[in-house]
């Protein structure tokens, strides 16, 4: 059997509570974060709204106006992570705002490249998880799971969990009598979630991440074309 004491996950919360308010996302990524600590992998975990994050899409905003700007360090954990886990609640159907800065700050960053010359995400792994008593987990795991793949990250086979109760006002996950955390559909597929990126990244980390061949911007800009034909010249 594999062995994953070699890799490292950062979860990031992006309720809009800050702590130590009781985070119902929360409740569900200590789900994924045990199973992960308990093989080994070194799990990290930040609430974003605790951070003073600025909006944009630089990768430090101080030299776009900003007075302060959290997320140059954020960055370097996010760097420092084999597995990103992105999770937040649902609001009006849609992802929270903070998740929604966040995925601008990762993109500020995501055309900085590797030591192969690839966009910087390469060989990183991407998840999330969602949270609400509203509709709307598909869409938001849409939302992310795109993102994140656009930004560089491999994202494996059902990469997404989430909670949200009966449709309309209503319990949150971890409010009593909600059924959340005793939910066998959300666990089995947080369950799934959590070892389809531990697989993954174990994956990439042997074979040293994705091959370099054909996705290197640095080549390309150099004047590399790996087999592109300009239907103009043929």
């Amino acid at each position: 059997m594999a062995t994953y004491d070699d890799l490292s996950a950062l979860f990031i919360n992006c309720t809009l509570k800050r702590s130590p308010e009781p985070s119902n996302t929360q409740g569900l990524i200590d789900v994924s974060a045990h199973i992960m600590a308990e093989n080994g992998v070194a799990v990290s975990q930040l609430r974003a709204v605790d951070h003073d994050i600025a909006t944009g899409v630089w990768p430090d905003m101080t030299e776009h106006g900003w007075a302060t700007d959290a997320w140059p360090a954020l960055q370097e954990q996010v760097m420092a992570a084999d597995i990103l886990v992105l999770a937040g609640p649902i609001w009006l159907g849609d992802n929270s705002s903070v998740t929604k800065r966040v995925i601008e700050r990762l993109y500020g960053n995501s055309s900085q490249l590797n030591a192969a010359g690839q966009y910087a995400y390469y060989g990183k792994v991407g998840g999330c998880v969602i949270t609400g008593n509203e509709d709307g987990v598909k869409h938001c795991a849409m939302n992310i799971l795109y993102s994140l793949q656009h930004l560089g990250y491999t994202i494996p086979p059902q990469a997404d969990a989430g909670w949200i109760g009966e449709a309309g006002p209503g319990p949150s996950y971890l409010d009593p009598g909600s059924g959340g955390p005793d939910n066998d559909f959300t666990n089995r597929n947080t369950t799934f979630m959590t070892w389809n990126l531990l697989h993954l990244a174990r994956i990439l980390r042997d074979v040293g991440g994705i091959p370099a061949h054909g996705n290197q911007r640095s080549e390309w800009d150099a004047g590399c074309r790996f087999g592109f034909e300009n239907p103009e010249y043929r």
